[in-house]
């Protein structure tokens, strides 16, 4: 073979050889991007999925019932194949029905004391809000209730929260620190209980959450009470041991602490945690 020839051939060898090196490279770039876009849906799709599909059971304090249906709503549009049904009670019964194993996923109390009583049976709680007490009275306030120390006329009939209530806790603690005796004419099993004996004029004056006055305020009025006689309500929220949605019920309590669950929360009058 002559000595030109091999030169060609060689010549041509190596021009075939460029030409290919910059196709493989738009090749291994071209797979690179479709790797990079399967991942990224990967990603996205695992994300919109991290949640399971569950039938979650929230027990919640009462002085929640209207705003946990807001939210509720929204975090199952959020998360498709997810429902949530929610029980709402004075927060007593709710820990009583924690005790008894009443089946559930989350409890939400309107109180750190009230969930201290189960923490056998709970994760780790999270405050979610906070709230704050008013007088509620009859729409245009009727009997001119100005303060706390009104409440004491013995011609208004008054109704409280009982005792082992949160709420009333809290009415106690405010009536006592500024000295003012009340005789009520009943003790409510919830905050609810008592913001629907003013509703109906069945009393003329009660101590609710601010919350609770607002979400009636086509029916009562709100007297506030100053920040230094008042006291504040704190909104824990914990998972159940017992819950068989566990990682399901650790995502919604997680989300009652994120900016949507929170926007909704402080819409609705709730103080932030």
């Amino acid at each position: 073979m002559s000595l030109t020839l091999t030169r060609r051939r060689t010549a041509a060898a190596v021009l075939t050889a460029a030409l290919l090196v910059p196709l493989a490279a738009c090749s291994s770039d071209t797979k690179s991007d479709d790797t990079k876009k399967d991942s990224g849906n990967s990603t996205a799709s695992g994300s919109a999925s991290a949640v399971p599909q569950a039938n979650l059971t929230v027990l919640a304090a009462a002085s929640l019932t209207d705003v946990f249906k807001t939210a509720g709503a929204a975090y199952e549009k959020a998360h498709p194949g997810t429902k949530i049904t929610f029980s709402f009670s004075g927060s007593q019964e709710l820990v009583a029905q924690v005790s008894q194993g009443s089946p559930a996923d989350v409890l939400v109390t309107a109180d750190t004391k009230s969930m201290d009583k189960v923490k056998a049976d709970t994760g780790t709680p999270a405050i979610i809000a906070k709230n704050r007490l008013v007088i509620a009275t009859g729409e245009g306030n009727p009997f001119k209730v100005d303060d706390l120390k009104d409440l004491a006329d013995t011609k208004l009939k008054v109704v409280l929260a009982a005792p082992e209530v949160p709420a009333g806790k809290y009415s106690k603690q405010v009536l006592d620190k500024q000295g003012v005796a009340v005789k009520p004419v009943s003790q409510e099993p919830s905050v609810r209980a008592v913001l629907s004996k003013v509703e109906l004029g069945e009393a003329d004056a009660g101590l609710v959450y601010k919350t609770d006055a607002a979400s009636a305020a086509d029916k009562v009025d709100a007297v506030e009470i100053p920040d230094g006689q008042n006291a504040i309500a704190q909104y824990p929220a914990a998972t159940l041991k017992d819950s068989k949605n566990a990682e399901a019920a650790a995502a919604f309590v997680a989300w009652l602490s994120s900016p949507e669950g929170q926007k909704i929360l402080q819409d609705a009058g709730f103080q932030k945690p």
